[in-house]
């Protein structure tokens, strides 16, 4: 029994976490993945430094748009 309602518990914080992603995090998690993408692909250096903080810098702000509520992006979390 109680194994049954350990999991009960486990899938529903599991639900409840994916429920909490608002669409400007998803947004910015595809800005900050094609960010990223076009980094990897630029055998520039510096250009792939500064877009890969460019990406870091569009997660954290959708992070702190709703005050870090639906994200790990809150400053002081790296």
């Amino acid at each position: 029994m109680k194994t049954s309602i350990a999991g009960l518990i486990a899938a529903v914080a599991v639900a409840g976490l994916a429920a909490c992603e608002s669409p400007a995090d998803k947004t910015a998690e595809t800005k900050a993945d094609a960010l990223e993408a076009q980094a990897a692909a630029t055998p520039n250096e510096a250009q792939e430094k500064a877009l890969n903080a460019e990406a870091d810098r569009v997660e954290q702000q959708a992070g702190n748009a709703d005050g870090g509520a639906t994200t790990d992006n809150r400053p002081g979390t790296k």
